[in-house]
């Protein structure tokens, strides 16, 4: 396993995501301040994020077409540097995302590219991007390559730092990298409902030392302590997130042994003194080639449940326990994020193609 442990344990983790490049392994992510998952104080939001630097947290995660996200994360960093100094804003790593809309894959040129990255720059208050994460909708268009090669130039060019991908299968993260893209990392959604990246993206991150990002861990406040023994529930589900991992755990093999999963990580979070959500979360930050574990958050009320994360280890037993139930899931089935590349499946039915031009 990456990182390491303070004498007590709850320390922040930090590991090197690519030579001189460190992060930490708790990655505050930004989706849920994002457009549908309710309304947001952007000023809470804002102040909030001292609080997870303040723990350790100094690597956020953000995308082009997370409305609004770019900015509020830029808006503190100049609030950082205004305060604490250059350096301060310096040790803040922002993780943020290339999504060309689905209408532009095929006719992507090197100015629409740069002109997005460029974006990017004035939104986060940057000079440099710390990690552009490049995904693609659609492996029947043309273009895929190319435009990883057009980011590679602009890395050259020194507005980007590091390259990494963003729901990729393993033979596509593949192609990328051999045609000279240097893809550091991988963003996948892995949990313990949803284990496609071990099809074939641990094999190249084995092979090629590219690490992964992982988000969907706590599947959207389902893998917790509210909802051991709670009812299945029934549409309208509340939002996007909830409404996305619910049909994760439909595949996983429905309703009642998601309860049985529940019930064996709040028996080994009796153990350690860790929630639900805990010890779902150290399950993925100790699977090997897992660089950190992005963690979705409006505001701070969550962070001190978060870092106990750091305070244990999962043993051999715990992970047989573990074990022994997701021996019985039925899926998700396929390679990673192939069942959301089904536009017309219940999975790609939810997803948001063109938020670019639009963001």
């Amino acid at each position: 396993m990456s990182g390491s442990m303070s004498g007590s344990m709850s320390a922040v983790e930090r590991t090197l995501l690519a030579p001189g490049y460190e992060i930490s392994r708790l990655v505050r992510g930004g989706w849920q301040l994002a457009g549908g998952h309710g309304e947001i104080d952007r000023e809470r939001a804002i102040a909030d994020m001292a609080a997870f630097v303040d723990a350790g947290v100094t690597t956020f995660d953000c995308a082009d077409i997370y409305t609004g996200v770019e900015e509020m994360i830029g808006a503190f960093r100049e609030r950082l540097r205004a305060e604490r100094g250059a350096e301060a804003a310096r040790a803040l790593k922002v993780h943020t995302k290339f999504v060309p809309d689905w209408d532009m894959l095929g006719r992507l040129t090197r100015a629409d590219v740069r002109a997005v990255i460029t974006r990017s720059l004035a939104r986060l208050k940057a000079d440099r991007l710390d990690l552009v994460q490049f995904h693609w909708w659609n492996y029947d268009a043309p273009g895929l390559v190319e435009t990883g090669r057009m980011l590679a130039e602009l890395k050259d060019e020194g507005l980007i730092a590091q390259i990494g991908g963003t729901n990729f299968d393993g033979a596509h993260a593949r192609a990328l990298i051999e045609a000279g893209v240097p893809l550091v990392s991988m963003q996948s959604q892995y949990s313990l409902l949803d284990r496609r990246p071990e099809v074939s993206l641990t094999a190249l991150c084995a092979e090629r030392g590219m690490k992964l990002l992982c988000y969907g861990t706590v599947a959207g406040g389902f893998l917790s302590d509210r909802w051991l023994g709670a009812p299945e529930p029934r549409e309208p589900i509340s939002n996007r997130s909830l409404v996305k991992y619910k049909l994760v755990i439909d595949d996983f093999g429905g309703w009642d042994l998601f309860q049985e999963l529940l019930a064996t990580l709040s028996r080994i979070g009796a153990r350690h003194d860790a929630s639900v959500a805990a010890v779902a979360t150290r399950w993925a930050l100790q699977r090997p080639h897992v660089a950190g574990i992005i963690v979705g958050a409006r505001y701070a009320e969550h962070l001190a449940d978060n870092l106990t994360v750091f305070r244990f280890a999962l043993d051999a037993e715990d992970e047989a326990a573990i074990e022994a139930v997701l021996a019985r899931r039925t899926g998700p089935a396929g390679d990673a994020y192939t069942l959301e590349r089904d536009r017309d499946g219940k999975h790609g039915r939810i997803m948001k193609y063109n938020l670019n031009t639009a963001s």
